[in-house]
């Protein structure tokens, strides 16, 4: 594939291509639409208010805004202006503010309006001060924030965009894992280039003609691609939606939009399954979903296939590697597996000693690219733990076929023994998921009373169907004859909700904290 050149600018590369079709929709979102023309005359007018505002090249303006417009204003703006943005999770608390205000050391923060209370909080706590506040969605409240809106509107645009490098500091991205101080992911302005290479257009194939719509939202790695990276590389337009994806509040935009292509998770896609108002088939226009944040069970892809006629792409990447590295691909797809590497990205499977996996092998999963993060930002310890040379450890462990497809097995701390034996928790529940009465399931260990570990499925059932002892019974008689006998989970628990990150991962070890405290 062909490089980005050596001086690169991202901010500036989309509003090149987006000079050729300055009256199309770039975005809409619940108040209206941006062209094209309107998105490049924005995001220099924001570089401009930026660089009024005192920024200069490399110093980070925190970005905590929810999907509207004037979120990819801001961030292209920022690199346009050579500013570096910290996208930031809008879900987090007064504390996880806090600490990324004075480990970014921003001096300038991005803030949508009813967020403002929120980041006040986080300012009065943080030893680091900002030295200014721009709000979107209204003007400013008179509490040292100002209206972005109104700063654009007044600001002079910078002649030119910032003389940046492709392997220049672009942005930051947060990665927090289940325990530990948020991990600042530092990216360059080639890595976005990269991955619009080798996902958005060697698997995707986006085009002008598509509408896209992404459940993920913009401050993550995967919805940046999907929404920002992909689409404005491609001439597509992007749908944007700033309140929480619940089944009913996507189904509406996927009919009244009617995207042609549509990202989620898998709990997203069970649920919109499960929905009782969920649209027909012929009330769609999707011509292919993708799924990542968490592996996609093989029973769900092909229900939600059987259902629209569309496949879903089920695919895993990562904050450090910015998308998706590993994924089914359109007229290659096998449901239960992550399909194969993407094109541009080298997968190694190693096992405990280091020496390669072979195939049926569990390994750890090891991935080298060209969009990885540079380091975690004054992380030194757990840089080194992540980024070894060119190769980034993922964290997830892997099985290889001999067709060459790679079926999930778990995190690494997500692994159980049993019997002496391996589990894969994901195996347990994607057996579990194929019974009609499983919305969803979660699977963990736990000590039985001689201290050995055995599996525990917690099971949110479907809607309408009664959770019972005889069903707990049928669920382990469907495992049984699935499975190798160890495999099913002798412990079964019925909840009403599985806890989840903001992005719809299943937290394991929230269960495996409330199961040591020995709460039910």
């Amino acid at each position: 594939m062909t490089p980005p050149p050596h001086r690169f600018n991202f901010a500036a590369h989309v509003l090149a291509l987006a000079a050729a079709r300055p009256d199309a929709h770039a975005y809409r979102d619940d108040g209206g639409a941006l062209s094209y023309g309107d998105l490049a005359t924005r995001v220099r007018a924001c570089a401009g208010a930026l660089l009024a505002l005192g920024l200069r090249p490399e110093e980070r303006v925190l970005l905590l805004a929810h999907d509207t417009c004037e979120w990819p204003v801001a961030f292209l703006g920022a690199l346009y202006a050579g500013v570096v943005p910290v996208a930031v999770n809008t879900l987090l608390t007064v504390d996880d503010y806090a600490y990324m205000l004075e480990h970014s050391r921003a001096r300038a923060a991005i803030v949508s309006s009813t967020l403002v209370p929120t980041l006040d909080a986080a300012k009065a706590r943080a030893a680091h001060a900002l030295a200014a506040t721009l709000t979107c969605g209204e003007s400013g409240d008179g509490n040292g924030t100002a209206s972005l809106a109104a700063r654009i509107a007044r600001a002079k645009p910078p002649a030119k965009p910032a003389d940046t490098r492709a392997d220049d500091i672009a942005f930051w991205l947060y990665s927090s894992g289940s325990t530990g101080r948020p991990k600042g992911a530092v990216h360059t302005h080639g890595n976005l280039w990269w991955t619009q290479a080798t996902y958005g257009e060697d698997v995707l194939g986006l085009t002008s003609d598509d509408t896209v719509f992404s459940a993920a939202k913009l401050f993550f790695a995967y919805g940046l691609g999907n929404a920002l990276t992909f689409p404005l590389s491609a001439g597509a337009t992007t749908l944007l939606m700033a309140e929480r994806p619940t089944p009913q509040a996507v189904w509406k935009r996927v009919v009244d939009a009617q995207p042609t292509v549509f990202f989620g998770v898998p709990t997203l896609f069970a649920a919109m399954l499960a929905a009782p108002d969920r649209p027909p088939r012929e009330a769609t226009r999707l011509r292919v979903c993708v799924s990542a944040g968490e592996a996609l069970p093989k029973a769900l892809g092909e229900r939600f296939r059987d259902a629209y006629g569309v496949d879903i792409l089920d695919g895993i990447g990562s904050t450090e590697m910015l998308h998706i590295f590993l994924s089914n691909r359109p007229g290659d797809v096998r449901y239960g597996s992550t399909g194969k590497p993407v094109a541009g990205y080298d997968i190694e499977l190693r096992r405990e000693d280091g020496r390669p996996a072979l195939d049926g092998e569990i390994g750890d999963l090891w991935v080298r690219g060209q969009s990885a993060a540079l380091c975690y930002w004054a992380d030194r310890e757990r840089s080194r733990a992540t980024f070894a040379g060119a190769w980034t450890k993922s964290g997830d462990k892997y099985v290889r076929d001999g067709d060459g497809y790679y079926t999930y097995a778990g995190r690494g701390d997500d692994m159980l023994k049993v019997s002496g034996q391996y589990v894969s928790p994901f195996e347990v529940e994607a057996a579990l998921a194929a019974h009609a009465a499983v919305l969803e399931a979660a699977v963990i260990g736990v000590a039985d009373a001689e201290g050995l570990t055995r599996a525990k499925a917690c099971i949110v059932v479907r809607p309408g169907v009664e959770a019972s002892d005889a069903l707990a019974d049928e669920l382990r008689m469907f495992v049984k004859d699935r499975l190798a006998p160890f495999k099913y989970p002798r412990v079964i628990e019925f909840m009403t909700e599985l806890p989840k990150t903001a992005t719809g991962k299943i937290q394991r070890f929230r269960l495996r904290e409330r199961e040591a405290r020995g709460t039910r």
